[in-house]
């Protein structure tokens, strides 16, 4: 395993923070051994918060693994690598992508992964930690046909099984749901809940509403975020619809408070992956910028967001395809 240098190098927050929510803003690390990051992941666990990223040359080069920082409670710790895509044979070397994070309650972290040469022919990979991700096990292939959360992280439903957001790209851009009740173990899954052809969306982000009702928002190419709405808990979806929220083909990703309210980061236009903006709402369908979290030129994009178990909301994205930083906010000050 490589590890680098994780000084985190603190910025003012801008000026559309409200109230003082804002509680901090860095980059997770200043210098690594990889000059390319995307697609990271942020996850609480009983040891501290977790982020995870892939990292190499460029995005589908053969280099690109996927790497760790854990934050001890005043500071990011140096970066390791803990996957890569090399083979049996130790000779052929894949991509990685996409990694997701996801812990347990009373149980192991789980990091899953995507290994490929692209992302219509990835397949899912699954590790798991004991120790809030200090070591972690061998890499697991997941059964053939699941990919696993796809780039949104899962969520625990109320009968115990967790929802596992996913998507394919084999036949067009098409969005399904993954379900495990043992942890990866044992598999289901939904047949694609979108042809592909009036609404080409991926990476789908869940929210959680009242009455058993679900909604799914997805990065589409159609220039707007799209939905879809189980009213059963997530068994069975509606069609997909495109929402008010312009999207530039790029990652979404939301939260449902423990006081109800959604969080949504996207990035609120058309073209390009600037600015990043923090949308809040109390119905999923109208949403109000509370927060501005990048708006100059450059990439910012491919955020991830949870809420801690202490109510502090963290967030994580691609900065300009350099280095992943990270925001601390308090919801409450919304």
């Amino acid at each position: 395993m490589l590890a680098g240098c994780a000084t985190p190098v603190k910025q003012p927050a801008p000026m559309s923070a409200t109230g003082g929510a804002v509680l901090s803003s860095e980059l997770i690390y200043e210098t690594a051994p990889f000059p390319s990051c995307h697609a990271s992941t942020i996850e609480d666990t009983p040891t501290g918060i977790v982020a995870a990223w892939f990292g190499g040359t460029d995005e589908k080069d053969p280099d690109v693994g996927i790497w760790v920082s854990r934050h001890d409670g005043s500071k990011w710790l140096p970066i390791v690598e803990v996957a890569n895509g090399v083979q049996a044979d130790g000779k052929t070397r894949y991509p990685t992508w996409n990694p997701v994070l996801f812990q347990a309650k009373n149980g192991p972290l789980l990091l899953f992964y995507k290994v490929g040469p692209t992302p219509s022919r990835w397949w899912g990979m699954l590790m798991k930690s004991g120790d809030g991700g200090k070591t972690w096990s061998k890499a697991e292939r997941l059964p053939e046909g699941i990919l696993g959360p796809i780039r949104a992280k899962p969520v625990m439903l109320a009968d115990g099984t967790l929802l596992c957001p996913s998507s394919s790209e084999h036949d067009g851009w098409r969005v399904h749901m993954e379900m495990t009740r043992d942890l990866g173990a044992t598999w289901t899954k939904t047949t694609a809940l979108n042809d592909g052809k009036e609404f080409g969306a991926i990476q789908p982000t869940v929210l959680f509403h009242p009455g058993n009702r679900l909604q799914a928002l997805n990065r589409s190419r159609q220039g707007r975020v799209t939905e879809i709405w189980s009213d059963d808990g997530g068994r069975t979806w509606g069609p997909m619809k495109a929402t008010s929220l312009l999207n530039p083909s790029a990652g979404i990703d939301g939260v449902t408070l423990k006081d109800g309210r959604h969080l949504l980061v996207y990035n609120p236009v058309s073209r390009g992956r600037t600015p990043l903006v923090l949308g809040l709402s109390r119905d999923g369908k109208e949403w109000q910028t509370v927060l501005t979290l990048e708006s100059q030129p450059g990439e910012y994009s491919y955020p991830a967001i949870i809420q801690a178990a202490d109510g502090r909301v963290h967030i994580t994205y691609t900065w300009k395809r350099e280095k992943i930083r990270h925001w601390a906010v308090d919801p409450t000050k919304f």
